[in-house]
């Protein structure tokens, strides 16, 4: 893989908490920035289209998630999404050819301590550049095909879909 596009669309990983106002806004981005510090050996350009927590995302949000991808020359592309919706969102690029794409997040923001964002995202950057064409989800250490898992939000991780 010589070059990732990356697409992002908010949630959790790029929450900023404000202080004063004890609530948590969608900032900006925050993917480039970890990438440029980790010094990864490939180019990558960040596409941010979306800051929604993923459980306000809608179809016409999941349709610009797509056609955002469609539009790209590049094969291998990154999705950072909020949790909540992201294997909704996932089903919804299923049919995309010629492109690996895998979907991340965080279950804490990426500018907290202890967050896994960074693991998150480097298991992403692995599946991406290795698994066929297709779409993936990349959470909690593992690859999940959209079809076969869910988010245990009890749990607070993903889970393999039983049957």
């Amino acid at each position: 893989m010589q070059h990732l596009t990356i697409v992002t669309t908010g949630g959790t990983i790029d929450k900023i908490y404000f202080d004063d106002k004890s609530d948590y806004k969608i900032g900006a981005p925050q993917i480039g920035e970890i990438l440029g510090q980790l010094g990864v050996a490939f180019q990558f350009d960040v596409i941010p289209i979306l800051r929604k927590d993923s459980l306000h995302m809608d179809a016409e949000d999941r349709a610009l998630v797509r056609s955002t991808i469609e539009a790209q020359p590049h094969r291998h592309v990154l999705v950072t999404h909020g949790t909540d919706t992201m294997v909704e969102t996932a089903r919804e690029l299923a049919n995309i050819k010629g492109k690996v794409i895998v979907l991340t997040g965080a279950l804490n923001p990426a500018r907290f301590q202890g967050s896994d964002a960074v693991f998150n995202i480097g298991c992403a950057v692995a599946a991406v550049q290795t698994l066929p064409d297709g779409v993936y989800i990349a959470m909690n250490g593992r690859v999940w095909d959209p079809a076969k898992v869910r988010k245990n939000r009890d749990a607070n991780r993903f889970e393999e879909v039983a049957g």
